[in-house]
């Protein structure tokens, strides 16, 4: 299986690194790309809105809170609602081939839940699997810390022929985190608890960004066998045409541009 690794860096703009994940599915469900798994940390703060999200009345509200902060919104693939995230996270999308469509997806969420839970418990943290109440994008397989915060959300999307699951997982900066979602989620009109937001560096202060990507990395290479791969210019390219889906949607009658 194909090891991508990094960001785009500064000039690809963060829309664009969830359109390569959005991306990477349409190449494998086509048979034109290997099954592969992506580990990045993001070049900025974003806040990745689902699409229902971006229907509800109260999101030009919620666009402006987080540009405010100086956050980059974002409007990702896989469903559920907005997750927020600095530099100091962990992105993992991985893309795998499904002939049977819609097949494994509990499978998926249950044993991508539990790998989470193993590297976390492995460096002191008390990591369980299920919801926290009133946590930011609630699922049953989120990872949480003695079942008061959550530290790493999961989601899926699938399509014919592939599908992607794909893992947040917050290492520092829930003091900006934290806010931030309480104001958003209260423009959607959504559930949302604030002491439901976790970091790692919380429950385990010597857990690092780049240790964690290194673990994550040596778990699954274990599992798959990773092979180093490069981003092709047929990738990139699909996903800078997919760019206009990740972007947040037009709001009082002006164009929402990405900051630079």
């Amino acid at each position: 299986m194909d090891l991508l690794r990094g960001s785009l860096g500064p000039s690809g703009g963060q829309a664009l690194e969830v359109g390569l994940a959005h991306a990477l599915l349409r190449r494998v469900g086509r048979g034109l790309a290997a099954p592969a798994v992506r580990v990045y940390r993001p070049t900025s703060p974003v806040v990745a809105f689902g699409r229902r999200d971006t229907l509800r009345p109260g999101f030009p509200a919620a666009l402006r809170a987080v540009r405010e902060a100086g956050f980059t919104p974002v409007v990702r693939a896989p469903g559920g609602h907005a997750v927020a995230y600095t530099a100091n996270s962990v992105i993992v999308d991985h893309v795998g081939r499904d002939p049977g469509f819609l097949s494994g997806m509990d499978e998926r969420f249950r044993g991508y839940a539990e790998l989470w839970a193993e590297l976390l418990r492995e460096r002191g943290v008390d990591s369980r699997i299920g919801a926290v109440p009133g946590e930011y994008c609630p699922g049953e397989h989120s990872v949480n810390a003695r079942q008061r915060v959550k530290l790493v959300g999961t989601a899926q999307r699938m399509i014919r022929g592939a599908w992607l699951f794909s893992a947040v997982a917050v290492v520092d900066d829930a003091e900006l985190v934290r806010p931030l979602l309480t104001e958003v989620y209260r423009c959607l009109e959504l559930p949302f608890a604030p002491e439901s937001v976790g970091a790692i560096r919380e429950e385990a202060p010597g857990v690092s960004p780049e240790e964690l990507e290194e673990a994550v990395i040596a778990a699954y290479s274990e599992r798959f066998g990773l092979v180093a791969a490069r981003y092709g210019s047929g990738l990139l390219s699909e996903a800078e045409q997919l760019l206009g889906e990740h972007l947040p949607p037009p709001v009082s009658g002006r164009s929402e541009q990405e900051p630079a």
